[in-house]
């Protein structure tokens, strides 16, 4: 009886003993998968977010790589803009208006549009008032310098002398045409046709004037366009052989010489001409010179 009472309590025992082993195993190694599991995809969760930054950094530095090239490219427009403009070395100042230049290997003569100098090296004339200062202030200016010319479709390419017809720019950006009126070196000068910048040279002149300033000033010139040191006229005498043109007209107050094609616009039906630079003054004294004879 005994031995069947102990044998029972041994079969419970076991049985016990099992469901302790084995049956809490299953569950608590169920929970311990389902936690790896939750792991896994916290892992797996984190990582894609890690991933998906990254890429979206990539991507923002691919972005802004072509952002920084095309400003860089935006940026170097200017810089090929200004390039194009091209400079030439000033060999020669023949005075205050005109200059020579080399022109792409070739020497070529320039004739400053809108401005004239008192002459300095017409031999057939005396030096007139201001003019060596004129060439002064240009051979200071321009002497081995670089400069850009500035065409101009309204005087046409050149002038009768063949001397190609520009404005000067010196590489540092100073307009020398408008420079030597600003300063009271040169007259505002229009030959025949307006021209671009004629309105500003001729303001530059009024305020050059009104200020005193290089051969306006007091005493200087004595508002002459042209005087010799021998004669007291506010007009240099020319030499003779020339034949002067004026127009009758009650507005007009230039007169031209033969050397002038500006006389060849007036209208016939006032054209008169005069054998000397003298006898025209006498009659008209009020009239200024349009251009100097050549």
């Amino acid at each position: 009886m005994i031995k069947k009472i102990l044998y029972a309590v041994g079969i419970v025992f076991g049985i016990f003993v099992l469901l302790v082993l084995v049956v809490p195993a299953s569950p608590s190694t169920q929970p311990q998968e389902q936690q790896l599991i939750v792991e896994h995809t916290e892992i797996a969760t984190t990582t894609l977010p890690i991933v998906a930054t990254s890429s979206v950094t990539q991507a923002i530095k691919q972005t802004t790589t072509v952002k920084a090239v095309e400003v860089k490219t935006d940026a170097t427009k200017p810089v090929t803009t200004q390039s194009v403009q091209k400079y030439y070395s000033v060999t020669k100042v023949v005075d205050g208006d005109t200059i020579t230049i080399n022109l792409d290997g070739t020497s070529e003569t320039i004739r400053l549009i809108g401005i004239n100098t008192p002459e300095t090296v017409d031999p057939r004339k005396p030096v007139e008032c201001f003019g060596k200062q004129a060439s002064d202030e240009a051979k200071t200016l321009l002497s081995g310098k670089k400069v850009r010319i500035e065409k101009d479709s309204t005087q046409g390419e050149r002038d009768k002398y063949g001397r190609l017809l520009a404005y000067v720019f010196r590489d540092d950006g100073l307009f020398f045409n408008e420079h030597m009126i600003q300063q009271g070196y040169a007259y505002e000068y229009t030959y025949n046709k307006p021209y671009k910048y004629q309105t500003q040279f001729k303001a530059d002149q009024v305020l050059a004037k009104s200020q005193g300033k290089g051969l306006w000033a007091t005493g200087v010139c004595d508002g002459a366009v042209a005087t010799s040191s021998t004669s007291t006229s506010s007009t240099a005498t020319s030499p003779s052989g020339h034949t002067f043109y004026l127009s009758t007209y009650y507005s007009s107050k230039l007169y031209y010489c033969d050397t002038d094609d500006g006389w060849k616009s007036l209208s016939p039906n006032y054209l008169k001409s005069y054998s000397s630079e003298q006898s025209l003054l006498t009659a008209y004294p009020s009239r200024t010179l349009h251009e100097p004879c050549k």
